[in-house]
């Protein structure tokens, strides 16, 4: 079992910067991926960013040029800066990690982020 804490989400203005901060601790691979999902209510859930343990990266359209994510190996904790928000960032946004082996993924409790206009 792998158990994921999220912290940093919150209320700010349009424009306005966050940090979301995700620490990963119990059956952990040293071959993963983490990173972060969001979701608004009546809407799937969907891709914002992750960060292999090999640094790769993959973002969303939507927040490349704004976003950025970033891992602590030795922390075993994934970051995402979230610079120049929006009114349409506003979501629950979930910590994802996926362990290469045993093969699972993992979800944390989620955290929400509000961008008022």
């Amino acid at each position: 079992q792998v158990q994921l804490v999220e912290s940093g989400g919150g209320l700010v203005q349009a424009g306005g910067s966050l940090r979301l901060s995700c620490a990963a601790s119990g059956s952990i691979s040293s071959i993963n991926t983490m990173g972060w999902y969001r979701q608004v209510p009546g809407k799937q859930r969907e891709l914002v960013a992750v960060i292999g343990s090999g640094g790769s990266t993959n973002y969303a359209d939507s927040v490349k040029g704004r976003f950025t994510i970033s891992r602590d190996n030795a922390k075993n904790t994934v970051y995402l800066q979230m610079n120049s928000l929006k009114p349409e960032d506003t979501a629950v946004y979930y910590c994802y990690y996926s362990r290469a082996w045993p093969k699972r993924d993992y979800w944390g409790q989620g955290t929400q982020v509000t961008v008022s206009s």
